[in-house]
């Protein structure tokens, strides 16, 4: 499935050496000539870095390596990506993926699709639900906790969104999408929701424009990886963010 929409996907990093498969990311590239990847650096103290490097010589035309000298946490990177992406010009979709590609890279052309089929859709949220025929694999205490985070973030949003925390999330290129990017989000991990949260706000809460132009794709393949660096007082922490969003923009 390949897009006729130019896309850049920003890949977050954050001491990534020992599970970066290289070779995934550049195998993807050569079936797809519409989409680059842009990793960010978030400062790592590995040699994230130089794996990246050496990726870019390989790839030089379609890979990109923005390096931060001060850690940002994985919102900040994304922004920064995002937005460095949208300034660069010569792409008409950006958004982001998760290094430890839980969700594989084959996916990226099937969000882009929807985005395609509809020229009204602004962003397309890979969402992780168990269905006959999909492959969602979570360990259960994961999964508990995350359909309690986003039940919570969906009531404080007054938006039925499943599924706020996947890391597979493509935004079409405009005006309205670098202003939302133009400050700086206040949490470091629950950025995705801060994202929505200024986009209601941006419509002015207009719940039929909302509905048509944010669309959530049920994901083929999505599974746990090994070394993740959210750990369960993150999800005590995600919790208190997400109120402070809620007051900060829609209270």
């Amino acid at each position: 499935m390949t897009s006729s929409l130019t896309c850049t996907v920003i890949v977050p990093c954050y001491n990534e050496a020992a599970r970066l498969d290289t070779d995934a990311f550049l195998e993807f590239l050569t079936q797809d000539r519409g989409i680059s990847i842009l990793f960010v650096n978030d400062c790592s103290t590995d040699n994230t870095l130089q794996i990246l490097e050496q990726l870019q010589s390989r790839c030089p035309e379609r890979i990109g390596v923005l390096n931060k000298l001060k850690n940002g946490g994985k919102g900040e990177a994304v922004r920064d990506g995002m937005l460095q992406a949208i300034r660069h010009g010569g792409s008409q979709v950006v958004g982001f993926w998760d290094a430890d590609l839980a969700t594989p890279l084959d996916a990226i052309p099937e969000l882009l699709n929807e985005l395609e089929k509809n020229d009204r859709l602004q962003m397309v949220l890979g969402s992780r639900v168990r269905l006959l025929g999909r492959e969602v694999r979570r360990k259960a205490s994961r999964h508990y906790l995350g359909r309690i985070f986003a039940t919570t973030a969906s009531t404080l949003l007054s938006l039925p969104v499943y599924d706020t925390q996947c890391g597979a999330k493509l935004f079409r290129v405009s005006p309205q999408l670098e202003d939302l990017l133009a400050t700086p989000f206040s949490s470091r991990w629950v950025f995705d929701v801060e994202i929505l949260a200024r986009y209601i706000v941006a419509n002015n809460g207009d719940r039929d424009r909302l509905y048509t132009t944010i669309y959530e794709f049920p994901l083929r393949k999505w599974e746990d990886v090994a070394g993740s660096k959210v750990k369960p007082l993150d999800f005590v922490r995600a919790f208190g963010d997400v109120l402070k969003i809620y007051q900060r923009y829609l209270a």
